[in-house]
C-alpha cells in the first residue's frame, strides 16, 4: 500500500525546492495505487517542467519493489471547478459561476477573497426607488466557502 504522508511529504519537498508559488490543489490515490496530482501556482500557469520535476521527486523516491504504482501529475485545469482558497485568490478580477448546496446559482467578478468567504460584484437591471425606470445597478453578494457546492471560471473569448 502507497504511503499518502510519504507522498505528500516528496511532492511539499520539490515544491519547497522550487519555490515559484507552486502548491497541491487535489492529490488523490485510489486502492490500485493510481497517484492523481494536481498543481497550480499563485500567479501564472504551471509549466509541464513543474509537473516533471514533482513527478520525477516522488517516482524516483518510491520504491515499487514495495508497491507498484501509477503516477499522474498534472495542472488544475481552467474547465475544472476551483477547489482550493488560492485558486480563488489568483482569480479575483474574473467571472466565476457559483452553484451554492442549496441549488440556487450565483455569477459575478470576484471582488474579494477571505479565509471562509468570497465576494461577487455583478450588475443587473432593477426598477430604482422613486423612479419608474430601471437602471443598472451593482449588486454584491457575499457567500460562505462552505455554502458552495461547485465553482467555475466563466471563459470568455472576447
Amino acid at each position: 500500500m502507497i504511503n499518502r504522508k510519504e507522498i505528500e511529504g516528496l511532492v511539499e519537498e520539490r515544491i519547497q525546492e522550487l519555490n515559484n508559488g507552486l502548491y497541491v490543489v487535489e492529490m488523490t490515490i485510489s486502492s490500485s495505487n493510481v497517484i492523481r496530482i494536481e498543481l497550480d501556482k499563485l500567479q501564472g500557469g504551471v509549466t509541464v517542467t513543474d509537473c516533471m520535476s514533482v513527478s520525477r521527486n516522488v517516482e524516483h523516491n518510491l520504491d515499487r519493489e514495495k508497491a507498484d504504482f501509477e503516477l499522474h501529475v498534472s495542472s488544475a485545469g481552467l474547465d475544472k471547478p476551483l477547489r482550493h482558497i488560492n485558486q480563488y485568490v489568483k482569480n479575483i478580477g474574473r467571472e466565476l459561476e457559483v452553484f451554492r448546496k442549496d441549488g440556487t446559482k450565483v455569477e459575478g467578478e470576484i471582488v474579494k477573497v477571505s479565509d471562509d468567504r468570497i465576494v461577487l460584484s455583478s450588475s443587473e437591471m432593477q426598477i430604482v426607488e422613486n423612479k419608474k425606470k430601471k437602471e443598472r445597478v451593482e449588486v454584491i453578494n457575499e457567500i460562505l466557502l462552505a455554502d458552495i457546492k461547485e465553482a467555475k471560471i466563466v471563459i470568455s473569448f472576447k
